[in-house]
């Protein structure tokens, strides 16, 4: 028996060190499977030197073309700002044209890389299509677009007031549940289209016009005179929209969800496109980090070092993005509320970037 003993100690060493080398080699082997199928879309856009956004087509504020034929808008921006990141070049974006039904299988079948601004965020949007919810870039909600010489400044006086609505829809239920659960009386002037629910409002066959604020203001916008329509204060529904890229690519939806906040952060730090370069000087830690001067954020993203510079250089930060396209000095007129950063009454705020 003690002759036996050492023999099957060393061929247990032997058989435990083998097993180790076929674990190490598996997992190399799973690594570099993996490794490629996580950067697929960051490989996929550095090849072909462009990014390919899904944009829905004649969007006030958010995507349309301009005279020049040229995309413009808040949705153009966020791709800009997401080929600033990945290729240094806020125009190296090529567009394609998509529905609500259209963009999130476009998406999915790699027709697209990122969709800016799809469908709000549902949990089983989020959970069944394949398909990841990145960031919130815009708040959006139902609200009330109402001439402006009508005695009212807030939707809870506006009990007994007629409704022009698009049903069925998302709204005509927003509408019914908050007149119907605080008691208040109102009367509906239900259209299947859109276009005809705004015609009604503007012909005056009712006092309220009800939607989504972007689609009130955009409404608004092309009446003979805005400023004689206000968009009420307050919002009865709520919904959260941004982009979207694919499940399975860890690397691009963090490029995209990091692309947000750095323009969150530049904003919050006071970075604009006009004084970047003078803050390249600054002692402040945040700011140098930032604009890349203090450590190389990139490097983890497969980036280069000055991503966030050149994403900040090119596009601006949020709030140039936002007021620029859909503000109060914008066709859409829109007031940031929500849209504004946390330390003004909004919802936006920016986690370290370090």
């Amino acid at each position: 028996m003690t002759a036996v003993r050492p023999t099957s100690m060393c061929f247990a060493r032997v058989r435990n060190a083998w097993l180790g080398w076929l674990a190490s080699a598996a997992g190399s082997v799973v690594l570099a499977i993996a490794a490629p199928g996580e950067a697929a879309t960051l490989d996929d856009v550095k090849a072909r030197g462009h990014l390919v956004c899904g944009v829905s087509e004649g969007m006030p504020g958010f995507a349309e073309l301009n005279e020049r034929g040229s995309w413009t808008g808040f949705d153009i921006d966020i791709c800009a700002a997401v080929a600033a990141a990945t290729l240094g070049r806020k125009d190296a974006v090529k567009y394609r044209v998509v529905t609500p039904a259209s963009g999130l299988p476009a998406l999915m079948s790699r027709e697209v890389d990122l969709l800016p601004r799809s469908n709000a965020r549902t949990l089983s949007r989020d959970t069944e299509y394949g398909v990841r919810y990145v960031e919130t870039t815009f708040h959006e909600g139902q609200g009330f677009l109402v001439r402006r010489g009508y005695a009212v400044a807030s939707v809870l006086e506006l009990s007994g007031a007629s409704v022009c609505v698009m049903a069925p829809s998302g709204a005509m239920q927003g509408l019914e549940t908050y007149f119907q659960s605080r008691n208040m009386r109102y009367s509906v002037m239900a259209s299947e289209q859109w276009a005809d629910a705004v015609k009604a409002y503007a012909d005056g066959a009712c006092t309220l016009l009800t939607g989504d604020i972007t689609a009130l203001a955009a409404a608004r916008s092309r009446f003979t005179t805005p400023t004689d329509h206000v968009i009420l204060p307050e919002l009865i529904t709520k919904d959260k929209l941004g982009p979207v890229v694919r499940t399975g690519d860890e690397q691009w939806f963090s490029i995209v969800r990091w692309t947000i906040e750095a323009l969150v952060a530049a904003e919050e730090l006071g970075i604009s496109q006009q004084n970047i370069d003078t803050l390249r000087g600054s002692a402040n830690v945040d700011i140098r980090r930032l604009l890349g001067l203090e450590a190389d954020l990139g490097r983890s993203l497969g980036l280069s070092r000055d991503w966030s510079y050149q994403v900040i250089k090119q596009v601006g930060n949020y709030g140039d993005v936002f007021d620029r396209n859909v503000g109060v000095s914008s066709r859409l007129r829109l007031d940031r509320g929500a849209n504004n950063l946390w330390t003004k009454g909004g919802l936006f705020s920016a986690p370290p970037l370090r």
